[in-house]
């Protein structure tokens, strides 16, 4: 079984080799170090100094939220403070004083402006390829590349800002934070050629400061690695001596004699397959998965297994599995794992190319020398699969080949104390691929080693055992080749985004990758690498939904809506927040926007990350989890803030004016002038109205006195407001630009129906025009909720004229459909309340019948009625829509 074309990898080009050969022989943080005031006469005293202060501080520092779970000499020594403490970092405010103070010293040359303002949100998609050396050094669960946050960062800071992410996972936001004064030559061509497309203003470069924190000591790990400076010669002599150490102690693991003529020559192992022994469900026999499954010569897959012994044919499934017995010396106990059995092993020959062999003999395996995880999986959602075969601790999930070589590599990596962090970097990145988790498909041919299943800890019917000296020099080469990329800049810290420990209205940005309620189970997933890192997640602040933690979307939302708080609350007013979140639920998608609205940030613009799919959108349904998504918005100025504390009511004109000066003027998209959502009369009354509600001020009017006074105070076009100045601006292009008619919102509800017909009817249409279109958008809604006929919400919201077209009323006409359709939801509302007092659940209702209700309550101070209805609605209805949780979550706490 041969590959003629297979070539020997190489860790670098010859042009990577001369480049790496000639650069400066520089040992980063030799010579005096000055950092906060305090100068010390090299890197090691500083950190000498530091860790001895953070040691003194961590009993104080054990009370916060967030603490990771760890001895103090684990903490100090995951920990290069005052820069990276694996804990919360004490610091941190003394960072922001210092980095305020160089602001004056940036403005002073010409770097930076007192007045910057951003008036807009960043309103268009982004579409940015992950081959970054940077992204590809460090595997991680979700990652946002750099280059992606580089254009948030430049659009709504200047250089010497402060941003914090509170979910910083790999770090990437204090590396696009940093990159913004060193972009690498493609990456700013990229962004410049962007802005000049969305026409924005060209970006000011300049690096600007990161406050990067995370729950996961995994992810503390990898973001102090990205956001620190390496040489990185001096990186690779490391791992050149320590190959040399592992290949002379384990190199003969990873050899095969091949016959070659007359003699023997030595083939280089590149992995080992094993297969699951299951027995027949019929005779009990034992079968080999591997041999059973794949014919390598006709190149077939069985999805059944034919049992030699009886023949009986059986689905996988149908199959039993079988436990080996054994004493385990490390544990000093006998354990029951499912049986595997190593049945095949690919190696190479040196310009020959890559073979098969069932040639596997016993290896005379040497003294176990150095640490290994001993770590118990303990239960949870993904780990109970992986306890069922058996693997209880972490170190089983290794073959004992590998199991020996990284005891060692562990041991030599600690012996490189001033590279230890660089090194246990790269220790880190190969650690997905020396697991037993590492699926062998050889249907898939040359792909066949399809790694670990994403997300999951699953135990595969047959696994590839790597070579893993081999992937420690691969994944070295995809290090070093990302350290020539890496700026400092950022402080990096383990603690919850619900404390972030930073002073009020202290940061000028917040760019934040927030958890995706059930789709990942990180801090279960992350404890194969953590237990390396001897410090592991304190789970109990995780926002997930994990039925093993006892949290569902209510708990979820709880956390989230914690977090958003402290987020406001460290945001200096005026400042903006992008909220970057996918997933398939619209529970959890209605829960974060929910979270955000109720900390006081005002929403101003949700935008589909992937530019080939478009710019701005209304995404108000359960269609806006398709994608991942960019949520804009800020936390109103101090002078509005004021007002609205002292005159809530005659205030409310100031906020609306704020809002319009922060939503997109207008969006181009394909050549066409699109439509602003957030400049609809609705949308616009929702995100003022939610910010009162949330902060307990009456609500100053209904729906119809605002559209009357909006349109009387500001200037309307094609269906959207605007200032005087941005109506004239909006003119301007739309001399330039030609209108287009195109949509992308989906129907799942009324109010979804209203926003998709007031795009569509930008051109008159009939209602035969309309009704394919229609039935072509139309999705299913909630459960509990009803979608009227096309023809009823057309007679309700629009005109028709006598040529039989449909077209937008002007504002005479709205007011008056808003009066007859304010007239209806009443009825129907009034019409839930009483079915509420008798029946045991209400099963059809109206959504927007329900949300006219509650506000109309609420206004009323009538909150037992809100409870009254909410509680016989259906969960998901509730839990899927943000105003109605609003309303019921404010409606509780009075009653």
């Amino acid at each position: 079984m041969a590959n003629d074309n297979y070539q020997q990898p190489s860790m670098f080009t010859d042009e990577e080799m001369n480049n790496i050969a000639s650069e400066p022989q520089v040992k980063y943080g030799s010579g005096p170090v000055k950092v906060l005031g305090m100068t010390f006469p090299d890197d090691e005293e500083r950190r000498r100094y530091f860790r001895e202060e953070l040691r003194k501080r961590l009993p104080e520092l054990r009370k916060i939220e967030g603490f990771p779970i760890g001895e103090d000499d684990d903490i100090i020594a995951l920990s290069d403070p005052p820069y990276y403490t694996a804990c919360p970092n004490p610091w941190l405010n003394d960072f922001i004083r210092e980095w305020e103070q160089e602001k004056q010293q940036l403005e002073a040359e010409g770097k930076r402006t007192a007045d910057f303002e951003v008036t807009e949100p960043y309103a268009y998609g982004i579409k940015q390829g992950k081959n970054h050396a940077i992204y590809n050094a460090h595997t991680y669960h979700t990652k946002v590349p750099h280059q992606v946050i580089m254009r948030y960062i430049l659009h709504y800071t200047q250089p010497g800002d402060i941003v914090l992410d509170g979910f910083a996972g790999t770090g990437m936001t204090g590396v696009a934070a940093s990159a913004c004064g060193n972009p690498d030559s493609d990456s700013k061509i990229d962004i410049q050629a962007d802005f000049r497309e969305n026409g924005y203003s060209s970006p000011k470069w300049g690096a600007r400061h990161a406050i990067c924190g995370d729950l996961s000591p995994l992810c503390f790990h990898i973001s102090s690695n990205y956001n620190s400076r390496f040489d990185a010669n001096a990186v690779q002599n490391a791992v050149n001596e320590i190959v040399g150490k592992l290949e002379s102690r384990f190199g003969h693991f990873y050899e095969i004699d091949v016959p070659y003529g007359k003699s023997n020559i030595k083939g280089h192992v590149n992995y080992f397959v094993w297969s699951e022994i299951v027995s027949c469900s019929n005779c009990g026999h034992e079968l080999n998965v591997h041999d059973l499954s794949f014919d390598y010569e006709t190149k077939k897959h069985s999805k059944t297994l034919v049992c030699p012994n009886c023949g009986t044919e059986q689905k996988k499934s149908q199959i039993h599995h079988i436990k080996e017995t054994s004493f385990d010396s490390y544990l000093g106990e006998v354990t029951s794992q499912t049986k595997y059995e190593c049945c095949l092993l690919n190696y190479s020959i040196p310009k020959k190319g890559r073979y098969f062999s069932r040639d596997i003999k016993a290896v005379d395996y040497s003294q176990f020398d150095g640490f290994i995880p001993k770590y118990p999986f303990g239960s949870g959602y993904n780990i109970d699969q992986l306890v069922r075969t058996g693997c209880t601790h972490v170190y089983m999930i290794y073959p004992y080949r590998t199991q020996l070589v990284l005891a060692y590599l562990y041991q030599l990596i600690h012996e490189y104390k001033y590279y230890e962090k660089a090194l246990m970097f790269i220790f880190t990145s190969m650690l997905p691929k020396l697991t037993k988790l590492n699926r062998y498909m050889p249907q898939h041919g040359s792909r066949a080693l399809v790694g670990p299943m994403a997300n999951v800890l699953y135990m595969p019917p047959q696994f590839v055992e790597n070579n893993p000296i081999d992937q420690f020099v691969y994944q070295a080469g995809k290090v070093i080749r990302a350290l020539n990329f890496l700026n400092e800049g950022s402080a990096v810290q383990i603690c919850s985004a619900t404390n972030s420990s930073i002073a009020d209205n202290s940061v000028d940005y917040i760019f934040t990758d927030p958890p995706f309620g059930a789709n990942i189970m990180y801090s279960e997933l992350n404890t194969v690498s953590e237990s390396w890192l001897k410090v592991m997640t304190d789970n109990s602040e995780e926002a997930i939904s994990n039925p093993a933690q006892h949290k569902g979307i209510p708990e979820y939302q709880e956390i989230m809506s914690k977090c958003f708080r402290e987020y406001y609350r460290v945001l200096k007013p005026g400042k903006w927040m992008t909220v970057e979140f996918s997933n398939t639920s619209a529970s959890f998608w209605n829960s974060l926007q929910y979270a955000i609205k109720s900390a006081g940030f005002i929403i101003s613009a949700i935008t589909d990350l992937d530019k080939t799919r478009g710019g701005l959108y209304a995404m108000i349904g359960p269609t806006a989890v398709k994608q991942d998504l960019a949520i804009s918005c800020y936390k109103p100025t101090s002078d509005v803030l004021q007002k609205i504390t002292v005159r809530p009511e005659s205030s409310l004109w100031d906020m609306v004016q704020e809002h319009l000066n922060r939503c997109a003027k207008y969006v181009i998209k394909n050549g066409k002038l699109m439509f602003v959502s957030d400049r609809d009369p609705r949308i616009i009354y929702d995100r003022i109205i939610s910010f009162y509600v949330q902060n307990g001020y009456e609500i100053p009017m209904n729906s119809q006195e605002f559209q009357k006074e909006l349109h009387a105070r500001f200037i309307e076009r094609d269906g959207m407001y605007f200032t005087p100045d941005q109506a004239l601006e909006y003119e301007e292009q739309k001399k330039k630009t030609p209108v287009g008619a195109e949509t992308s919102l989906f129907v799942s509800s009324e109010r979804e129906g209203i926003e998709w017909l007031r795009r569509e009817l930008i051109k008159p249409q009939t209602y035969a025009e309309l009704t394919t279109k229609w039935m072509s958008q139309l999705q299913t809604p909630k459960k509990g909720d009803a979608i009227p006929e096309l023809m009823d919400i057309l007679k309700e919201n629009f005109i028709k004229e006598d040529d039989g077209r449909w077209v937008i009323p002007d504002f005479e006409n709205q007011a008056h459909l808003t009066e007859m359709r304010n007239k209806r939801l009443r009825k129907q509302f009034g019409l839930f309340v009483e079915q509420a007092g008798k029946a045991r659940r209400l099963k059809d209702t109206n959504l927007e019948a329900l949300r006219f209700g509650f506000t109309e309550c609420y206004k009323q101070k009538d909150f037992a009625t809100i409870v009254k209805v909410a509680e016989k609605l259906p969960e998901s209805l509730l839990m899927e829509d943000e105003v109605l949780l609003q309303f019921y979550d404010i409606a509780v706490s009075h009653v």
